[in-house]
């Protein structure tokens, strides 16, 4: 089988691109009309400055699969390669927002841990028209590479169930919660 390689740089569109540009335009006009230049310079520089360094490391991951495993690399060094007799299992995870869905293939290690492949992804944002067969393809190799004894699906944790719409919410309670305690506190 062929080692495969997938790019985060292969998921950007150029729409993508102008839409930030676009919000940035939107940021300085509304900077420059309630605090004048220096809250544009302040706030679209703020905004360039935490962006930039975002942007530039997801345009340079990519995750590999290969016979040694799947090595995966956020933008910043070598990467890791995390070896077929330590992989147990893999699926999509499915991550539901307002008004779309992301997916991204993740593979469970022996300690618990997941890790999500860089560049094997599908979103509204970032469309991939082959995920599903690029998916399928990981999962060939990592069917041929290891023992069907050494698939162990691991069980749902609490982590699994909570989405972050879920866990939103349970903040803003609690939070909300610590503010009526403080306040009731306060005026006894």
């Amino acid at each position: 089988m062929n080692e495969l390689i997938y790019r985060g740089k292969d998921l950007f569109r150029p729409s993508s691109l102008a839409l930030i540009a676009g919000l940035l335009a939107v940021e300085g006009v509304v900077a420059g009309i309630k605090l004048g230049a220096a809250g544009v310079f302040f706030f679209v520089g703020l905004t360039v400055l935490v962006l930039a360094p975002l942007l530039y490391i997801s345009y340079r991951s990519w995750s590999s699969v290969g016979p040694a495993g799947i090595t995966v690399n956020w933008g910043v060094g070598q990467g890791r390669t995390y070896p077929w007799r330590d992989i147990q299992w893999m699926d999509v995870r499915e991550t539901k927002a307002r008004s779309s869905t992301s997916y991204a293939v993740r593979f469970y290690l022996p300690n618990g841990g997941r890790r999500t492949m860089p560049g094997l992804q599908h979103s509204g944002m970032y469309p991939n028209p082959s995920f599903g067969e690029q998916y399928q393809q990981v999962v060939r190799w990592w069917e041929h590479s290891t023992h069907p004894g050494s698939r162990v699906q691991p069980r749902r944790t609490l982590r699994d169930k909570l989405s972050p719409q879920v866990i939103g919410v349970i903040i803003g309670v609690v939070a909300a919660l610590g503010i009526f305690v403080v306040m009731a506190l306060r005026a006894s």
